[in-house]
């Protein structure tokens, strides 16, 4: 039976995922079940998606609700759910307005067109981004373009052009990319795809000054780093650095196809008005419910204050397994986003996880990632810590 839905699917499909041959079925907290009943304990996320982890009844009750209610309307009409999401994320994000996308990726692109949209309205001629070496920010043209990884960029050539990359954490390789063309400058606090690599409070705080002495933007993607994933509800705040424009998507809507980018007031009067962008389907009202259910029961639960309870164990037990495994060099990151270098095939180290019953993900210069949901208990990380030595020996 499974096979012949994997053959199914490989054959409808346009192949540009590596998909592993598992036909996923349901899920239930912290792990995945698939059509044959088989159980995996979940340390993906479905990409740092699924904070709440899987079968949470009240988002889904929430859902079934606004279902019943109403589930899509046109933009050029306010509806309740909408209006309250924005509230409560740019309460929790610390921005002042925030526009609804479908996806990471759009996220970016449209604070990629707010930066450069606030320089037409300012009249400065301002252009260029800076963005960083190893990062990842999206499919798009606009997103791609701006990722740090020439594989990503090079089937498309010619990309957006005005682009510089500079030296993650480092920051005379970005004061030597200013000039009087730079719009914004864009990274990611915490870098996920680009191999778990982590800014430097120095980092974070000289970019925000070069932001400040140039009349320069600053972007952060907390895509995948955000909503309470690094032990504060943004990345940012833990450093205390705002940003002009951050973008959000993944664990706001647990699973629920949204994202979003926020602005603060003044980069909002000044950039994108009525016509310069917008999204059929942004901001709809199931998506906007599934944010507002998920920030309540974030809030509710202390989800945040949890990460911050359980990741030191889950740091604590990956240094461990880098001192008792040869194969793993190194770990690295902060909260439940974490990842160890290993000297093994990724793939290899992956299809034997499955195997084992355990979902991981790779990143960029041999990383396994692990970014498991946010519910994630110590029995969870230490039945993590047998499968992955099988998957390791």
């Amino acid at each position: 039976m499974v096979n012949s839905k994997i053959q199914s699917a490989e054959e409808n499909l346009i192949h540009v995922y590596n998909r592993f041959p598992v036909v996923l079925d349901h899920g239930e907290g912290m792990y995945l079940y698939d059509a044959d009943g088989k159980e995996y304990l979940d340390f993906a996320a479905g990409f740092a998606v699924s904070g709440l982890g899987y079968g949470n009844k009240e988002l889904a009750r929430a859902l079934k609700d606004q279902i019943d209610q109403l589930y899509h309307t046109s933009n050029l009409y306010y509806h309740k759910s909408c209006g309250e999401a924005a509230r409560e994320l740019n309460r929790i994000c610390g921005m002042d307005r925030v526009f609804f996308t479908n996806s990471g990726g759009e996220a970016v692109e449209g604070a990629l067109k707010a930066a450069r949209r606030y320089a037409y309205t300012k009249q400065t001629g301002r252009y260029e981004f800076i963005a960083m070496e190893n990062s990842f920010h999206g499919r798009t043209f606009g997103a791609v373009s701006v990722t740090g990884h020439k594989a990503y960029r090079d089937p498309f050539e010619p990309v957006v052009p005005g682009v510089k990359f500079a030296k993650f954490n480092d920051l005379d390789s970005v004061k030597a990319l200013v000039s009087d063309k730079t719009c914004a400058i864009i990274l990611e606090p915490l870098q996920g795809e680009g191999g778990i690599n982590l800014a430097t409070q120095e980092f974070m705080e000289g970019i925000r000054n070069i932001c400040d002495e140039n009349g320069i933007l600053m972007i952060c993607d907390e895509v995948q780093c955000g909503m309470g994933r690094t032990g504060s509800m943004f990345a940012w705040q833990g450093y205390g650095v705002r940003p002009d424009i951050l973008t959000m998507a993944k664990a706001i809507g647990n699973g629920i196809p949204v994202g979003a980018f926020a602005l603060t007031e003044e980069v909002a009067e000044y950039s994108l008005q009525p016509g310069d962008h917008g999204a059929t389907y942004g901001g709809n009202p199931l998506a906007c419910t599934a944010v507002k259910k998920v920030i309540e029961i974030f809030e509710r639960e202390d989800i945040v204050g949890h990460v911050n309870k359980v990741a030191p164990y889950l740091t604590k037990k990956l240094d461990e397994l880098t001192e008792e495994m040869d194969c793993v060099t190194e770990r690295k990151g902060k909260g439940l986003m974490q990842g160890i270098v290993v000297t093994k095939p990724l793939a290899e180290v992956n299809n034997r996880a499955v195997q084992e019953g355990l979902l991981v993900i790779q990143a960029h210069g041999n990383v396994i990632r692990f970014v498991p949901p946010l519910i994630v208990e110590e029995k969870h990380i230490d039945e993590m810590i047998v499968k992955m030595k099988k998957a390791l020996q």
